[in-house]
This record gives structure tokens, C-alpha cells and sequence, in this order.
């Protein structure tokens, strides 16, 4: 019988069942059938013994009972395996309660009708818990020299092979961290043998996202010197995943796909659907449908995302990146790159304000994402660093519009009391997003007339502004007004004359973004005058 390896753990709960179960139980039966002419208290102890050989750890066994007639079983209770003889951690596999049926005839040629779990619990240790190999001794990971038992393990064929109340956990490496788990409810394989694809199908409960998941697919055979080669195949469910675990996000998410390849390389193709999804930063669900592309190493889980094509409204994402974990480190850091070629700009605004959208218009954006492990809010640890442009921009605030227009009339020398049809704004810039504050570092914004240059932050929860920069303006000051206040303001002209004609204003935008303040930023006024001489 094949060694379990323990160096490159699988990630994913019903391949690890799988291997294992059928790895274990057909060690299991090929024991039993040369222990039949001995009494139930030999054969415990003779399986035992014959256990701990061939998975070079330290089993132990509580029960077991052999029955011949009517027909053949082999009953056990209370299995338990330590890899390596460890007692720093739980055991590496535990087994309340198993069954094996069959007949003389079967066994004869070498089937066994079904064999029952009840109770597996497989408990994976972190690498530092690890036994180090010892230089100067033999190599523990190599399985010793084939034996009968082995050799009817790997020619003996399990016909149906049944698991009930199955439990996975992974252990943190960081002390005092709860175990990621799943609890695999059904599980059921056939044509269980150690050289031959084993088809499968199983229900289980997803840790995080909390959800359910159903699988079936074809395993095996297992690669016991490189099991990152061993073949898998199928299709899965994935309903009622809950996003509210993760903070600042909520939405109940649904998944379907096919998996295939090796274990060591799974591509996958699946979609997603969202109906309410929502960032708790804006508090407006919409409904969010993916299509992805990735590629999962099932021997650490670290994935790679080809490709996702997001779409929420009318706006579309493509993204490309991977989800990696660090040695030693709990969790796993999202990166992507994200682009929107045709967006709107209400929809991305609909996430991320509470009030209605303030203004509308298309959206183009480039970005990086860097999502890191933790527990805090989304909007917190979320990193982005990227360029935006928005064209056709209208703000939905009648007075603020009008505004807008007003100010396109007068930085172009015309009577704001005969405005034109509503002017659209220009948008374009560059941003940095990271502890819940967004930096814009540059940002334009350009109407008929006026063109407006500015920098500063925006910090997403209090809603506050912070910016300053400058107004330029075809017209001089005084012309944007008539009358007496058109040659008063002929002395300040000299102030704001900027190369080329017009004027150049510095300004400043502070406040809340319900009731931003605008005004001249008197501080600059003169040393904004310097530089321009």
C-alpha cells in the first residue's frame, strides 16, 4: 500500500477525501483479507501493526470484528492515524466507524462489494509542525519494499466505496488561528482501486464563503511519487455562498463549472451570479454576473485567473491576475488587473455612494487591485493604483448642472442668463486608493470655456473632500461679469492673467460631498501669480 503524502497537501476538500479514502481503505480490506483465518483480536492487532508499517506513522484501533457467514464483513471502530507517530497536532486521519461487505467469490477476484465510512475526519498540520528528516537516518517519505499486502492493495477493486459525516480541516500555521474546515456530508465512489480512475460525487459545506457545493467527476489513479500528477475530472455546483463573511461586501453568490487536468494544474471555467450584490460603502445591490478562466495548483491553492468578465448594469470589468498565499502567512492576497473600456460612471458610483449617483457619463479605467488577507472591511485594505477617463459627464443635481453651465458661459466672455443647452464636463486623471482614502494625485476637468487642474484626497466613509488646483478660463475675470462689477474687477485682472489670453484662478474644493465648498484659494493668490511671471 502507497504512503499518504503529507509535503504537498491538496487544498480542495472532496480530492482530499477521495485520495485518502481510497488510498486508506484499500489498504484496509487488502489487510483483512489475509487476516480472515485469525480471531477479531489478532487481526486488530495484526492491522495495526501492518497500518503503521505501510503509512510509517502510528495506528490504532479500537475495535475490529470479522465475519464470515453469511456473507463476508470486516467491521472496525475508533481508527485513528498519526503520521510520523506526531502528537503535537491531532491525528492525521480518524475514522469513527467502518464497514467492508463482500464474498469469498469477490474476494477470489479481487472485489469488494462496498466498503462504509462513518465519521472520517482528516486533520492537515501546517509545514512548520513538519518532522524534519534527519540527515544521517533513512528517508521516512519513501514507502519501504512492496510487500503481499501492498501488492493487493493496488490490484484490488473497491465497487462502491460510501463516506457519511465526513470532516476536513486545515491547520494554521499561526497559533491560536481556527482551522479552515469543510464538512463533506456525502460522498460516494466507484471502482475504487489504487491504478484506475475513480468516479465520484459529493456534497459539501464550503468554510469561506459559507455555501454549498455539489461535485461529481472522475479521480485517480493517484500518483504516489508525483502527486501533483494525478488526473482529475468534472463538473460542480456551488449555491448559497454568503459574501457578508467578508467584510464591507454582501450578496448571496451561485456558481457553476467544469474542472479538469492534474492536480497540480486544474483548469477551470466556470460562471457566477450575484443577484444582490453589494459594497456596504454605497449600500445599493445590482446584479453582478462573471465569466471565468482559471487555474488552481490543488496542491497548495494557489490559482491563477486567466481571465473574469464581470458585468453589473451596463457596465463591463475584464480582469486577468492570480490569489496567492505566502509561506508562513494565513490567507491568500487577491491581484489583478482591471480594466472598463465602455462603462458608466453611475453604475460604478451606484456601489460606492449612499445617495443617488451624482453625476453620469462613460467611464474608462486601468488599474491594479491588490486585495490582501485580513480581517477588516473591503474599502479599508483594498489597494488600487490606476488612470480613469470620463466623457460626456452631466451631473444628476439640476443646481449643480446649472452651475456648470453657468460657469462654461462665463469663462467664455458670454451671458450666463442666456445659457446654452446643458454642457457636458470632460474627467481624466490618475488615482491611488489605499486605508479607505483615495489620492488623486492629478485630475482634470475641462467644459466649453474652462479647463480646471486639481489635486488631493477623498476619504470614502466620512464622505470628505480635500482638494486644490487651479481654474483656467478663456475669458479675463472681468469679463466674466457685466456692469459696475466688470470694471471693478478690471484690477485684479494683472492677478490672474495667464499666458495666452484669459485667466488662470487658483481654487480650492473642501468639505462633505453632499455640500462641497468651492472658492478662491486666497493663500495661493499671489504665489500662484510668481509662478506664472
Amino acid at each position: 500500500m502507497e504512503e499518504i503524502p503529507t509535503r504537498r497537501r491538496i487544498r480542495h476538500p472532496w480530492w482530499i477525501a477521495a485520495a485518502v479514502s481510497g488510498v486508506v481503505i484499500a489498504g484496509l480490506v487488502a489487510v483483512v483479507t489475509a487476516l480472515i483465518p485469525l480471531s477479531s483480536e489478532a487481526a486488530r492487532v495484526r492491522l495495526i501493526a501492518a497500518l503503521s508499517e505501510r503509512l510509517q506513522g502510528e495506528a490504532d484501533l479500537r475495535e475490529f470484528h470479522i465475519r464470515v457467514f453469511p456473507s463476508l464483513r470486516a467491521e472496525g471502530r475508533g481508527l485513528t492515524i498519526r503520521h510520523h507517530g506526531r502528537h503535537d497536532v491531532p491525528p492525521l486521519i480518524s475514522i469513527e466507524h467502518f464497514s467492508a461487505e463482500g464474498s469469498l467469490r469477490g474476494l477470489l477476484r479481487k472485489h469488494v462489494s462496498r466498503v462504509t465510512l462513518d465519521g472520517l475526519d482528516i486533520e492537515i498540520p501546517p509545514d512548520r509542525n513538519r518532522v524534519d528528516k534527519k540527515t544521517d537516518g533513512p528517508d521516512e517519505d519513501k514507502p519501504g519494499a512492496p510487500s503481499q499486502q501492498s501488492d493487493a492493495a493496488r490490484t484490488l477493486v473497491i465497487d462502491e466505496l460510501r463516506s457519511v459525516k465526513a470532516r476536513l480541516a486545515i491547520i494554521p500555521s499561526e497559533a491560536g488561528r481556527p482551522p479552515r474546515v469543510w464538512d463533506i456530508h456525502d460522498m460516494r465512489m466507484t471502482s475504487v482501486s489504487a491504478d484506475g480512475a475513480m468516479p465520484f460525487e459529493a456534497t459539501l459545506t464550503n468554510a469561506v464563503p459559507p455555501g454549498e457545493i455539489t461535485t461529481h467527476g472522475s479521480f485517480g489513479p493517484w500518483q504516489s511519487a508525483e502527486p501533483g500528477g494525478t488526473p482529475l475530472e468534472g463538473t460542480f455546483t456551488f449555491n448559497d455562498a454568503d459574501l457578508s463573511v467578508f467584510k464591507g461586501i454582501a450578496g448571496i453568490l451561485s456558481s457553476h463549472g467544469t474542472f479538469g487536468g492534474v492536480l497540480e494544474r486544474i483548469d477551470i471555467h466556470g460562471q457566477t451570479e450575484t443577484p444582490m450584490f453589494e459594497v456596504k460603502a454605497g449600500g445599493h445591490p445590482v446584479p453582478l454576473r462573471t465569466q471565468y478562466h482559471a487555474i488552481v495548483d490543488g496542491t497548495n491553492g494557489n490559482t491563477i485567473l486567466e481571465r473574469i468578465d464581470a458585468s453589473f448594469l451596463k457596465t463591463s470589468i475584464v480582469a486577468k491576475g492570480a490569489v496567492v498565499g505566502k509561506p508562513g502567512k494565513e490567507g491568500r492576497t487577491v491581484t489583478l488587473d482591471v480594466k472598463i473600456d465602455k462603462g458608466r460612471l453611475e453604475d460604478v458610483l451606484k456601489l460606492a455612494v449612499k445617495s443617488s449617483s451624482p453625476m453620469v457619463g462613460g467611464l474608462r479605467l486601468a488599474t491594479t487591485f491588490v486585495l490582501p488577507p485580513g480581517d477588516q472591511d473591503v474599502v479599508q485594505k483594498l489597494r488600487l493604483n490606476g488612470r480613469f477617463a470620463i466623457s460626456d459627464g452631466r451631473f444628476a443635481n439640476l443646481d449643480v448642472q446649472n452651475k456648470i453651465n453657468e460657469l462654461s458661459q462665463r469663462t467664455q466672455g458670454k451671458d450666463p442668463a442666456q445659457p446654452e443647452a446643458k454642457v457636458s464636463s470632460r474627467f481624466s486623471g490618475a488615482f491611488r486608493l489605499g486605508g479607505g482614502t483615495l489620492a488623486i494625485p492629478e485630475v482634470t476637468f475641462d467644459v466649453p470655456g474652462a479647463a480646471v487642474r486639481l489635486a488631493g484626497k477623498y476619504d470614502l466613509v466620512p464622505e470628505t473632500l480635500d482638494f486644490q488646483g487651479t481654474l483656467f478660463t478663456d475669458a479675463k475675470v472681468s469679463q466674466m461679469v457685466k456692469g459696475f462689477k466688470s470694471l471693478i474687477l478690471k484690477i485684479v485682472d494683472p492677478l490672474f492673467r495667464r499666458e495666452g489670453g484669459g485667466a488662470s484662478i487658483p481654487i480650492r474644493i473642501s468639505g462633505n460631498r453632499q455640500n462641497p465648498t468651492f472658492g478662491l484659494d486666497k493663500g495661493r493668490v499671489f504665489s500662484h501669480k510668481r509662478k506664472l511671471s
